[in-house]
């Protein structure tokens, strides 16, 4: 799945949708997608993650806390 980061516009490659889904998880592991070669593997924020389009990732992906009412 691809992803934008929002420090740099970038275009992050997320490996495994699975951990992105996790509300639990914090980070997740993903590559830069610059150029043709395939960038090294790091982890990344989730709050530092935005769909392409620039929307935030939804609350059930990020916060365990979701459902309680503020």
């Amino acid at each position: 799945m691809f992803l934008k980061s929002r420090n740099n516009d970038n275009m992050v490659d997320i490996s495994q949708t699975s951990e992105l889904t996790n509300l639990y998880r914090d980070k997740v592991q993903g590559c830069y997608q610059n150029g043709e070669e395939l960038q090294d593997q790091q982890a990344f924020n989730k709050a530092d993650l935005v769909f392409l389009s620039g929307e935030e990732l939804p609350k059930c992906w990020t916060d365990p806390n979701y459902r309680v009412p503020k």
